[in-house]
């Protein structure tokens, strides 16, 4: 290459052979730059493009909220990082939902009904952080609910609280305490009512929860199926459920014209409890999306979806909206002096030789 003079501009003569040289050089840059391009967008489909599927292992009463709150949740992630998520649902008592996972059930996060279920997973298999009710707010409780009377349509047998379901001729439906967490809630409503009406006397607290459970018709394994055996069955006068139950089953198609709830005259706050399965998650690759599904729940979208399904919400703004559906109750609370705590609860009346097996079963 050598520079010369041409009409008064300097210009650049290069020789054919520096030619062959520099278009070497170009056609290897271009070759380059299209790998680099290449793995740039197979780096980015291998992220966003791959889809993603989660198990979301829950208990009975969720069905319908979570069969809203995935779609929303999808549409969110797809919104976000072009991944399109699909979550499968399981469904059952809360207790055998989590021996189910502590058996080996692949599930990516868990929707349960109480934390005391969720322990038992992390201290049966470690599969879940120690930790895990501080990752999320309200101890990972993202919606609540209470215990409240589901009866026929003019309340045949003039139940208005705890003490009439003690009554000669009265049939309960409630859920099994030993596979269902609505049921344990329930007979902890019930026990705290006996409390204040006994004084702490535990004697009587006992005779009074035996004289209940004495006119229980049916103990389904889980929440869903009482309420199946009392709505479709036909089966007793009144069913003890989650406030979400008496409601669905109230807003159903004809159920104005035949059931009624009565609010007791003290209940119990529930809340049920969300946690990722964090060696699962990991495992299945599966650890932020999972995460990120938890805690989309606290968006006020996503609460407003879990008042439409009739969970109490945690925003107090969109509470305010449905005031007239979730009325006020006293309520109890598991973490209260009465209780001390889910791992206390359980081992006070519902493991083997607790007080529910002392009343229901005479064992000790």
């Amino acid at each position: 290459m050598t520079l010369i003079h041409f009409k008064g501009v300097l210009v650049l003569k290069i020789r054919k052979r520096s030619w062959s040289i520099i278009s070497l050089l170009i056609v290897f840059s271009l070759v380059l730059s299209a790998c680099g391009s290449s793995a740039a967008s197979g780096a980015s489909s291998s992220t966003a493009g791959k889809p993603v599927k989660l198990l979301n292992v829950s208990y009975d009463p969720t069905r319908e909220l979570y069969k809203s709150y995935n779609q929303l949740f999808a549409n969110y992630w797809k919104r976000k990082t072009g991944q399109t998520v699909t979550v499968a649902q399981s469904h059952g008592g809360s207790g055998a939902q989590a021996r189910a996972v502590i058996d080996g059930l692949n599930a990516d996060v868990v929707t349960l009904a109480l934390s005391g279920d969720i322990n038992s997973i992390v201290t049966g298999t470690h599969k879940i952080a120690s930790n895990w009710q501080s990752r999320l707010p309200d101890n990972s409780a993202p919606y609540t609910s209470t215990i409240v009377f589901l009866v026929r349509k003019g309340n045949p047998k003039h139940i208005k609280d705890w003490n009439d379901l003690t009554k000669k001729g009265v049939g309960i439906v409630t859920p099994n305490p030993k596979t269902s967490g609505g049921a344990r809630w329930n007979f902890l409503a019930a026990w705290a009512y006996a409390n204040k009406k006994y004084n702490g006397n535990q004697t009587k607290d006992k005779a009074f929860l035996k004289a209940l459970y004495k006119n229980v018709k049916v103990l389904d394994s889980g929440a869903r199926g009482a309420t199946t055996t009392f709505t479709t069955r036909g089966v007793g006068d009144v069913l003890i459920a989650w406030e979400n139950e008496a409601l669905l089953s109230l807003n159903a198609a004809g159920g104005k014209s035949k059931y009624e709830i009565v609010n007791p005259s003290i209940s119990i706050l529930t809340e049920p409890t969300v946690s990722v399965v964090d060696k699962n998650a990991a495992k299945n690759g599966t650890t932020k999306v999972a995460s990120a599904y938890l805690k989309y729940l606290y968006t006020k979208p996503a609460q407003e979806i879990i008042a439409k399904n009739y969970y109490r919400p945690r925003n107090q703004s969109v509470l305010a909206k449905y005031r007239n559906v979730y009325p006020n109750i006293p309520l109890v609370k598991i973490d209260d002096p009465l209780f001390g705590g889910w791992n206390k609860a359980q081992k006070k009346f519902f493991n083997d030789g607790g007080i529910f097996d002392q009343i229901y079963t005479g064992k000790q």
